[in-house]
């Protein structure tokens, strides 16, 4: 097989061994929730797949539940459950709109009842009933995107500006009982920063937010910067949380079929967290130093990067991650190097990431296209997509960060 195909192998199998299904089956199975009712609400890009089987699981103990995910998420019904679809990563009116109605299903609940919670990446946006006025929230995250805050920052400052964040939803649905099932997607599996902690205490503190506010100069109102002062819960006695997934999963997963396809698989990192483009020239140097090399190799970088912008154009980091690589492996025989987002949307794209080899340099500045200006311009989608670079898988279902690999064939 081609060295493509095998990249293409490589990205299917990793998608499908990180499908959060079994995951939940295993964190349900067994369980009874007592006498009371039992409830469902869903959050994230992988709420839809959560969902759909919890509620199979759950079958007629389900009395009722709420599931929010992004845009093109949803799959279809799901029995005795609304489903909403909403902005990310800017929360929208949909986004408000499937959270009031998750906030309503929770209201009386007594202590005989239990809210079975699934939680994945995503949700800071798609789960929010904002404490200031939308469009102020809608300016203030786009703001902390163009500036480069990573998640666990920018969560920091927006669980003080909601009704359900930072464990407040958790207190909603007091006295009732919430088991609470996270799939991961921030390095090192924060559970009070996973879609900002709807139930979880709250870890972070108020000087730490402002510390944030002030790092990046972000535009508050005298509202918002109040809210700041005020502290989110720290305890809660009310949930019991399982943690049922991470990128060290979509890292294993990628890992296994690189070896299975014959590739010696080296898992450089499983905490990425830099530049985009530093991240591309990082693994391109890596794939330069080993072209002497008489076997396959596969060297994996999991986590989750940034972009810094600076243009006006399209892309996610993971393609930005991928056309920096181009640069570096120019020229190089049998070397490959992909980047893509597990839950198959990058950015504000319809794709999942970047796919580059030593030819796309040539192939980019044949159609008019220097690297260089590329990145300054932050329109990566464009250029790859002009040389057929894309990742295009869809949504998957799942959501645990990204995975980048540089593959050697021989």
């Amino acid at each position: 097989m081609s060295i493509h195909t095998d990249a293409q192998t490589i990205i299917q199998e990793a998608l499908t061994a990180c499908l959060p299904d079994q995951a939940v089956r295993r964190a349900l199975e067994g369980r009874t929730f007592g006498a009371g009712r039992v409830f469902l609400v869903a959050v994230g890009k992988a709420a839809w797949q959560m969902a759909h089987c919890a509620a199979r699981l759950l079958g007629d103990r389900l009395e009722a539940g709420v599931v929010v995910t992004k845009h093109g998420h949803s799959r279809g019904e799901i029995p005795r459950c609304a489903v909403y679809e909403g902005g990310h990563p800017v929360p929208d009116e949909n986004s408000f709109r499937g959270t009031r109605a998750a906030m309503e299903l929770v209201e009386n609940l007594t202590a005989e009842d239990t809210v079975v919670f699934l939680v994945s990446g995503g949700g800071s946006a798609l789960f929010e009933c904002p404490l200031i006025p939308a469009e102020e929230l809608s300016h203030l995250t786009q703001a902390m995107l163009a500036c480069g805050a990573d998640i666990v920052e920018m969560n920091t400052v927006r669980k003080r500006l909601s009704a359900v964040k930072g464990g407040r939803f958790a207190q909603l649905c007091a006295p009732a009982r919430v088991f609470s099932i996270v799939l991961s997607d921030i390095l090192g599996d924060p559970l009070d920063m996973i879609a900002s902690g709807p139930a979880y205490p709250d870890q972070s503190t108020c000087a730490q937010a402002q510390a944030v506010a002030e790092k990046y100069r972000l535009p508050l109102s005298p509202q918002a910067r109040a809210l700041l002062q005020e502290e989110t819960p720290k305890a809660l006695d009310n949930v019991e949380t399982v943690i049922t997934g991470s990128v060290r999963e979509l890292c294993a997963a990628a890992s296994a079929a690189c070896r299975r396809l014959g590739y010696e698989p080296v898992l450089l990192t499983d905490q990425l967290c830099c530049q985009a483009k530093e991240a591309g020239s990082f693994l391109a140097s890596i794939a330069r130093t080993h072209q002497d090399t008489q076997k396959s190799l596969a060297f994996l970088a999991g986590g989750e990067t940034v972009v810094l912008l600076t243009g006006q154009g399209k892309g996610g980091r993971n393609q930005e991650l991928a056309l920096s690589a181009a640069q570096g492996i120019a020229g190089l025989a049998d070397t490959l190097i992909f980047s893509l987002g597990s839950d198959g949307t990058d950015g504000p794209t319809d794709a999942a990431g970047g796919l580059v080899d030593g030819s796309t340099k040539d192939r980019l500045e044949a159609a008019g296209l220097t690297i260089h200006q590329v990145l300054a311009e932050n329109d990566a989608y464009h250029a790859l997509d002009r040389v057929g670079g894309l990742i295009r898988t869809g949504p998957t279902g799942t959501n645990v960060n990204d995975v980048a690999v540089a593959l050697i064939k021989r």
